[in-house]
């Protein structure tokens, strides 16, 4: 990481408790809400620039959708009073709302994104901030995504779909970084 601080934000992706409803099925990477409360801690105490980012989602009866439980923060991800709090509908989180907005005027160039699912929001959304110009790093042990049916009847295990798609970020779209390693980059940034 070689950007200044205060031109660095952290953008927490869908952490909800939707996704423990069904469709969703069998998860990889357990250890992603810890990972994921790491990262936030170390941003909120040095009172860097956060965004959280939730799906509302508009297709009936899903899991996601305002109103229903699921589309709640995951505990120990809620926004804290004041943290901005964008709600997309797509899988890009660029798409239809005010992040790029947001965070042009805060003057950040360097996007940290972490959050679900690895394969669809979070990879939208790299691939989107690293072609709207943003310096992208995705911490890949702060993600899970969901087992897949191929349409062939097999299932493709979540952890291969996982480093299938972090391999194709950190080629052409993003730094891919695990927690460990990023916070101990923190106080050189």
């Amino acid at each position: 990481m070689t950007a200044t601080r205060q031109r660095v934000a952290l953008i927490p992706i869908d952490v909800q408790r939707g996704f423990d409803y069904s469709p969703w099925g069998r998860r990889n990477n357990p250890d992603m809400e810890a990972n994921g409360r790491r990262l936030l801690a170390a941003w909120r105490e040095r009172g860097w620039p956060l965004i959280h980012v939730r799906h509302d989602s508009v297709q009936p009866g899903s899991s996601l959708s305002p109103g229903h439980p699921g589309n709640a923060f995951r505990d120990g991800f809620e926004p804290l009073p004041g943290e901005a709090v964008v709600a997309k509908s797509v899988n890009a989180a660029f798409i239809g709302t005010d992040l790029d907005l947001r965070l042009r005027r805060l003057g950040v160039d360097t996007v940290v994104l972490f959050g679900v699912s690895t394969d669809m929001c979070v990879s939208t959304t790299a691939r989107m901030a690293s072609n709207l110009g943003y310096r992208t790093v995705v911490i890949g042990d702060a993600c899970f995504c969901f087992d897949l049916d191929d349409g062939a009847g097999a299932t493709i295990a979540a952890e291969a779909i996982s480093a299938a798609h972090l391999a194709t970020l950190r080629a052409e779209f993003a730094q891919v970084l695990d927690t460990a390693e990023f916070l101990a980059t923190l106080d050189a940034i």
